[in-house]
C-alpha cells in the first residue's frame, strides 16, 4: 500500500536491539540443541500463523524466536482496525514463506501480556528476536511500510542473530488436506479491487471502489473503514511532515495546519496525539473553523474504529468542549 514517501514515526530503530551479544549466544545454543535432536521439520503454510496465550508464550514465542523472528499481533474482537490489519499480516506471513512467524494475541483473554508489553491501544504489533522484544508499530499503517519494517526485522534477525527462518512445505497443511475455500461475498470483487488499487498506489481508485460498495450498502463495516483509511492516505501522501509540523507549531490558530498535523499523527500511530490536537482545536475555535476540526476528528474516529477505547475517550473529551 502506498505512499512510500510517508515516514512511519513511532517505529523503533530495529538495529538497536538490546543485549545483542547475549541474545545471539542464546539463539545459537537453542539451535544447536534443536539440531542435536534432529532439527526442525518443514511446516505447512498454515503453521506460520499461530494463536498464543500467556501459558504458551515461553514455548511458542520466546523459544521459537531463537530460530525465526516472531511478530506479535495484539488484537481484540471488538477492534475494527484489527480486523483489517490481522488478515493483512496473515497474508504477509504466508507470502514471506517462513522468514517470520506471526503470533496473534487476544488482549481480552491475555491481559497480563498486554500489561507486560505496555500496550495502551490496539492494534499493536511487536516482534521478539532471539528472546528480545521490540515494538514495531501501532494503529493505521500502510502495507508498504509494514513490508519495509518486516524487511528490516528479517535483516536484523539474519545479520545480528543468524536467524534464517523456518522451512515451509508449500504442499502440506496442518491436517494434510488443502484449506477450505473462503465463501465469496457479494462485494468481494469490489473490496479486492480496492486493495489492489491501494497496493498499486492508486488511492483515487481505492476510494472509488470503497464508495461503490457503500453506495449499495452504506453500513458495510469493511468498506467504511477502508474508505476512511484510503482518504487519509490520499490526504497525506504529498505532505512534507517537517513542514506540516512546523506550521502547526508556529500557527496554533491555523485550523488547516492543525488538521494536517493530526492526519500525520494518526498515520504515524500517534492516535491519542491526533485526537487531542483536534479536540483542543475544537475547544479554541468557533463557527466554520470549529466544524472543520470536529468533522475531521469524526473522520479519524472511523479510521481507528468506533469501538476502540481511544475513540471512546476522545468522544467524551469532544463532548466536554462542545457542551
Amino acid at each position: 500500500m502506498q505512499p512510500r514517501n510517508m515516514s512511519m514515526s513511532g517505529v523503533v530503530d530495529l538495529a538497536a536491539v538490546k543485549a545483542a551479544g547475549e541474545a545471539k549466544t542464546k539463539a545459537e545454543q537453542v539451535r544447536a540443541e534443536a539440531a542435536r535432536q534432529g532439527g526442525s521439520a518443514a511446516v505447512p503454510p498454515s503453521a506460520l500463523v499461530i494463536d498464543v496465550d500467556e501459558a504458551g508464550f515461553e514455548r511458542d514465542v520466546i523459544q521459537r524466536s531463537a530460530e525465526v523472528p516472531v511478530v506479535l499481533d495484539f488484537w481484540a474482537e471488538w477492534c475494527e482496525p484489527c480486523k483489517q490489519l490481522g488478515p493483512l499480516l496473515e497474508r504477509l506471513a504466508v507470502e514471506y514463506n517462513g522468514r517470520f512467524l506471526l503470533a496473534k494475541i487476544d488482549v481480552d483473554a491475555n491481559q497480563m501480556l498486554m500489561q507486560q508489553f505496555g500496550i495502551q491501544g490496539i492494534p499493536a504489533v511487536f516482534a521478539v528476536v532471539a528472546g528480545q522484544a521490540l515494538p514495531l508499530f501501532q494503529g493505521a499503517v500502510p502495507e508498504a511500510q509494514i513490508r519495509e519494517t518486516l524487511d528490516q526485522l528479517i535483516q536484523v534477525g539474519e545479520e545480528r542473530f543468524g536467524l534464517t527462518g523456518i522451512v515451509v512445505d508449500a504442499d502440506a497443511d496442518a491436517d494434510g488436506s488443502a484449506p477450505a475455500a473462503r465463501p465469496v461475498g457479494p462485494y468481494d470483487a469490489l473490496l479486492e479491487a480496492a486493495m489492489s488499487a491501494l497496493d498499486a498506489g492508486d488511492l483515487a481508485g481505492a476510494v472509488q471502489a470503497y464508495k461503490n460498495v457503500l453506495a449499495d450498502d452504506p453500513a458495510h463495516p469493511e468498506a467504511k473503514l477502508g474508505l476512511a483509511q484510503a482518504e487519509l492516505l490520499a490526504r497525506v501522501q504529498d505532505l512534507d511532515p517537517a513542514v506540516v509540523r512546523k506550521n502547526a507549531a508556529d500557527n496554533q490558530a491555523d485550523v488547516a495546519a492543525q488538521i494536517a498535523a493530526a492526519d500525520l499523527d494518526l498515520v504515524g500511530g500517534h492516535v491519542e496525539d491526533a485526537f487531542g490536537r483536534l479536540v483542543e482545536t475544537v475547544r479554541r475555535t468557533a463557527g466554520d473553523d470549529r466544524d472543520a476540526a470536529r468533522l475531521r476528528l469524526l473522520e479519524l474516529f472511523e479510521v481507528i474504529g468506533i469501538d476502540d477505547p481511544r475513540v471512546t475517550t476522545a468522544r467524551q473529551a469532544l463532548a466536554r468542549v462542545l457542551f
